[in-house]
């Protein structure tokens, strides 16, 4: 395609991502979150690279680019969930103050035809890129079939699944070298070295229902060594959001400050 199609077929596509494409052309990603750069990322000349919750790809392209000798592209969520239909739902929950199921999702909201890939197909397209594209769910899928990879990345993901530590778990399983896990974490002032998660039954994250667990620095490192990571480093901590939050209920509580963390978890 030249670039008038390509500039009006990124036009028309919603991105999360932005991401640089031939001819100039950049796509309104809506992400806030700031891409990682130099050592945030491991070195990934030669390896093979998972990114798991691909959306439209940055990081997987961005691995492709930066030398990458396979490139495997997950996700399910992102490209096969009704996000229209399951908002309609979420809002009638809110009215009933009922929490919503989330196993629909899986169900009554999946589209297998996976719409929600058109940015990253686009894209694809665009770049000439062999990243494979692998639509499935993490949490569900049989890992041996999925294989093993150098390196895996676990961008914005630790938040959307109900039992981080069996996520991690699998994780670990097909890591053969290091994961980089970016999450929302939480400092709780007081307990700053404390093994302390808070979860959020309902929309209280961000007015998503699907963000659950948020760990402390403290946290995130002790759930990988559970894993079965042998060390973990901080590389990133990027303040999020300065405001103090109480959870609903609470008397007394120590302030907390919601921000991105990212780490290396190393096999």
């Amino acid at each position: 395609m030249n670039v008038d199609e390509l500039r009006a077929r990124v036009a028309s596509t919603f991105w999360y991502h932005t991401i640089d494409l031939p001819g100039g052309i950049r796509t309104p990603g809506v992400s806030q979150t700031p891409p990682l750069q130099g050592d945030e990322l491991p070195d990934l000349a030669g390896r093979s690279v998972l990114d798991i919750g691909a959306f439209d790809g940055y990081y997987s392209f961005a691995a492709e680019r930066l030398g990458a000798a396979r490139v495997v592209a997950l996700d399910g969520y992102a490209w096969c969930v009704d996000f229209a239909r399951r908002q309609t739902y979420w809002d009638e929950c809110r009215e009933l103050g009922t929490i919503p199921d989330a196993a629909r999702d899986l169900t009554d909201f999946w589209l297998p035809d996976a719409p929600g890939r058109a940015g990253f197909d686009l894209a694809r397209t665009a770049l000439a890129s062999r990243v494979e594209p692998l639509v499935g769910d993490f949490m569900a899928m049989d890992l041996d079939e999925l294989g093993s990879f150098d390196v895996t990345l676990f961008l914005g993901y630790l938040y959307h699944v109900q039992e981080p530590l069996r996520a991690l778990d699998r994780l670990r399983h097909i890591t053969r070298e290091v994961a980089v896990i970016e999450t929302h974490a939480v400092v709780v002032e007081g307990y700053r070295s404390a093994n302390v998660m808070l979860f959020y039954p309902g929309d209280e994250l961000g007015g998503d229902f699907t963000n659950w667990y948020v760990p402390t620095e403290a946290a995130l490192h002790g759930l990988c060594r559970a894993a079965g990571f042998s060390r973990v480093r901080t590389v990133r901590s990027h303040d999020f959001d300065d405001g103090r939050q109480v959870p609903p209920g609470a008397s007394v509580v120590p302030a907390l400050r919601n921000f991105r963390l990212t780490v290396h978890a190393f096999v």
